[in-house]
């Protein structure tokens, strides 16, 4: 059986400090339900908070790094070299079971819409409205909301247990 891989996508640079606070209680959260945590992998924001909090629960965690020389995030064990720059979010939809989008940003954004149209489901944890009536506006079934990690984590067991 393989292992379930949970995709938190999120704003590097540009993360809030409330993208990072739910990102690293995301990882430590999926960590503790034996999933492992996909993220872009690099050393910012959103992919290495939900990393270090994977991390700081003897997670396993995955980073699909967009360049040869991106600077990786410390809490990463298992980094996937693309040299495809943000091409590399295919990879990232594609690779995970379910995804976690922390915050917004086009590169974000792009990974939601990547994942809608591979009928993957997508949780959003963002204050920005707009976003979360543009997505669920696109597929209202594989789009839920959520606004915690907490609340994330019981959304993801519901969807897991129907994925099997």
């Amino acid at each position: 059986m393989p292992k379930t891989i949970i995709g938190v996508m999120g704003a590097g640079e540009h993360a809030t400090p409330l993208d990072l606070q739910n990102a690293y209680e995301l990882g430590q959260r999926i960590a503790e339900a034996g999933w492992i945590v996909l993220s872009g992998g690099r050393n910012v924001g959103v992919m290495d908070a939900v990393s270090r909090g994977a991390k700081s629960r003897d997670g396993l965690t995955i980073g699909i790094l967009p360049r040869i020389n991106s600077a990786m995030s410390d809490a990463i064990d298992i980094p996937i070299i693309t040299d495809m720059g943000n091409a590399r979010n295919n990879i990232n939809v594609l690779s995970s079971h379910a995804i976690v989008a922390c915050g917004m940003g086009a590169g974000t954004a792009s990974e939601i819409a990547l994942a809608i149209k591979a009928g993957k489901r997508v949780i959003l944890i963002t204050e920005d409205l707009q976003a979360r009536e543009f997505f669920r506006s696109l597929n209202p079934n594989l789009v839920s909301i959520a606004e915690t990690a907490a609340i994330s984590l019981e959304q993801l067991k519901v969807i897991l247990s129907t994925q099997k």
